[in-house]
């Protein structure tokens, strides 16, 4: 008779895990540097390259700051509002509702966004719950790239492998700041600490079994060449930002040289630059003075005082506005954004004429990264159930709308859609197209099945009342017991 030895997981990292990390490694390094500048764009922290020309060497120390970048992004990113999901057959989504609010994914998803945005992709990484109970769902957890990388398989459009190192967990016994990886395959997710010796010891392995990579990547700006994804603070609009702080650091200068209109003097002597006690009076005292007591020269010619015109900041305006011009036309964003107006103010018509790039921009956005969501959230079902959900059953994210129409015209146009046969009055979709939110949405039903439960409660008892008249007064002598008006 023979037994079978269980498989135990290995304590150490194989050959091909480390040859694995190795490239992930190199991978998630080569793209730091590129990532942290753009974060440093978004974050008004940039260094901007002087050209020595025009800056003396007393100001080197000014920085100036213009945050058209972090304008651009987070006008895109705020129309991208998350508010629900739903089974495509509309059947009940309490299980994914119960998903999302436990991850807390309607305010963790425009971090998720964030970072797409200003980097150009961001991850979004499943596993199960650590509450330690059966029932915990699992958990959904935006991951930033400067953290995480993965090998991407184009034709199958999932990732084969994945590694996240950041700072070791707080329920793994690690040195304070000491740093961990976490190496995601199809069948397993790997923990690993640094050793003194420079390689990797094995702390924890979740065989999970799943045969995918349990990391979705949410991509900004793919091409058929590039599934990486690109950023929105593209080279164009780094180059006009630098351009901007140069312009803005020349008006400060200007400011501190030329602010005060220059004075000259021709054919005084020099006693006009003297105090009473003969010194010479510094440069700030002459100039300051509001009356020069100039004395007649030797031929008796008094001098001549004139200043030069003061310095006019006007150029340098019409520059940055031109910059904000061209910075509107890279984001697809409205001039009024970056702070350029005019002296017409636009009508409503037009503001919103301006805004239809921006609106389609947000759009296929919205696409794209509502594809990750439901992606990921099938990974949590499947981490959850312990199988692959049903294919037939797709899941649907629902946003709020990117466009900016008012009120009345969403009402008008969902009232001439039921008026005219179209959608049914009491139909989800017809709500959804009036502008409600999807919270109230869900009480617009509630109200509605309490509505139809207390019609329904009343019109029974309507009938069982005049149920019981009807036999009350088929019953033989009731009038003669009655004395005919109800009395004994």
């Amino acid at each position: 008779m023979t037994t079978s030895i269980p498989d135990l997981p290995l304590l150490t990292l194989s050959d091909d895990e480390l040859a694995l990390i190795h490239v992930l490694r190199a991978d998630l390094l080569r793209d730091r540097w590129d990532l942290q500048v753009r974060d440093a764009y978004f974050n008004g922290e940039q260094l901007i390259r002087d050209l020595g020309i025009s800056i003396p060497p007393q100001l080197k120390g000014l920085h100036t700051v213009i945050g058209w970048p972090r304008v651009g992004v987070e006008s895109l990113e705020e129309r991208l509002d998350l508010e629900a999901f739903r089974w495509k057959d509309g059947s009940d989504s309490s299980e994914l509702d119960e998903i999302a609010e436990a991850n807390d994914l309607f305010d963790e998803s425009s971090l998720a966004h964030l970072d797409a945005l200003v980097y150009g992709r961001g991850y979004l990484a499943v596993g199960s719950g650590d509450c330690g109970s059966d029932v915990c769902p699992p958990l959904i957890s935006a991951e930033s790239p400067l953290d995480m990388t993965v090998l991407w398989d184009a034709r199958i459009r999932m990732s084969t492998a994945a590694l996240r190192e950041c700072a070791a967990d707080t329920y793994i016994e690690a040195g304070a700041g000491e740093r961990m990886l976490v190496l995601y395959l199809p069948d397993q997710t790997v923990m690993a600490l640094p050793t003194p010796s420079g390689g990797w010891e094995v702390v924890h392995r979740d065989m999970h079994g799943l045969g995918v990579v349990p990391v979705v990547r949410m991509a900004n700006r793919q091409r058929t060449a590039d599934r990486i994804g690109k950023s929105e603070i593209t080279p164009e609009v780094m180059s006009i930002t630098d351009a901007a702080c140069r312009r803005l650091m020349g008006m400060e200068v200007a400011a501190e040289f030329f602010g005060a209109p220059q004075r000259y003097i021709l054919g005084a002597s020099e006693s006009a630059f003297q105090d009473p006690e003969g010194n010479a009076k510094s440069a700030w005292e002459t100039y300051i003075g509001r009356v020069l007591a100039l004395e007649r020269d030797e031929d008796g010619n008094v001098p001549n005082v004139g200043q030069f015109a003061a310095h006019d900041p006007t150029g340098m305006t019409k520059i940055i506005d031109l910059y904000a011009r061209i910075m509107s036309a890279q984001f697809g964003l409205p001039p009024h954004m970056l702070g350029y107006t005019t002296d017409n103010p636009a009508s409503a018509d037009a503001i919103r004429s301006t805004e239809a790039k921006l609106v389609k921009r947000s759009e296929r956005r919205i696409r794209r990264f509502g594809a990750a969501w439901q992606q990921a959230m099938r990974l949590a079902l499947w981490v959850r159930d312990g199988e692959p959900p049903d294919k037939a059953r797709r899941i649907e994210t629902v946003w709020r709308n990117p466009a900016t129409p008012t009120v009345a015209a969403q009402v008008d146009a969902t009232v001439k859609l039921v008026q005219a046969g179209v959608l049914p009055a009491d139909s989800d979709v017809t709500l959804e197209m009036a502008g409600l939110t999807e919270g109230q949405r869900q009480r617009v039903a509630a109200d509605r099945r309490r509505s139809s439960a207390a019609a329904t409660g009343g019109g029974l008892m309507a009938r069982l009342a005049a149920l019981n008249d009807q036999s009350a007064a088929s019953l033989p002598g009731v009038s003669e017991v009655t004395g005919g008006n109800g009395g004994l």
